[in-house]
């Protein structure tokens, strides 16, 4: 395993504290996320890679043939990259907790490697993930913390298949929030507050 796999940016936070991985959406950067991830996670090394597969010029973690339709060949190839990365790096700092924040396409993958890997993260953030397949969780999501965030508006992500998704997640045992907003697929400062309420909590051991 590799640290290195992705083109990456490494914020330092306080050593043996938290760690926040931070995922962009399609068109976004390594830059993205770390300044929103900082304000949520003072305390946290933040770590934020880049997606390796490009549409058009812009960056994916993986491919799709259509808007909803994914490669799910790439995605499995996607997952496997981004959990060994991520273990990479856990096994070398060895924080006190391993948090994650997606949005979009970078919540999209960071679910994918939670399906694969349930023991990884001990709470994760899905900023308007859309999933179109059924989850296969390989072990158990308990005691997991889970927020998903949703615009009941918007057009990439149906409300119905986050409320689908919440459903699964609750039966495989994870902790679930679901925090909505009038909108579409913008993030709204109500999801930002429902994330920080997450992170803090974990963070503290609550």
């Amino acid at each position: 395993m590799s640290k290195d796999t992705y083109i990456h940016k490494v914020l330092p936070g306080s050593p043996g504290g938290p760690m926040l991985f931070v995922f962009h959406g399609t068109g976004g950067d390594e830059s993205q996320l770390l300044s929103p991830g900082r304000d949520l996670v003072p305390q946290a090394t933040i770590i934020s890679p880049r997606g390796d597969v490009s549409e058009y010029g812009a960056a994916r973690f993986f491919r799709r043939t259509g808007e909803g339709v994914y490669d799910m060949g790439d995605l499995a190839r996607a997952t496997d990259k981004m959990a060994a990365f991520v273990k990479a790096h856990v096994e070398a700092a060895k924080p006190s907790a391993v948090l994650g924040l997606g949005y979009s396409n970078g919540a999209n993958i960071l679910a994918s490697v939670v399906f694969a890997e349930p023991e990884l993260f001990d709470a994760t953030v899905l900023m308007h993930p859309l999933i179109p397949f059924e989850p296969r969780v390989k072990g158990s999501l308990a005691g997991r913390h889970m927020l998903l965030t949703a615009g009941k508006r918007d057009p990439i992500c149906p409300p119905n298949l986050t409320t689908r998704l919440e459903a699964y997640l609750r039966a495989d045992g994870a902790d679930v929030t679901v925090e909505w907003h009038e909108g579409g697929h913008e993030v709204r400062p109500n999801e930002i507050e429902a994330a920080r309420r997450l992170f803090a909590g974990v963070a503290q051991g609550v």
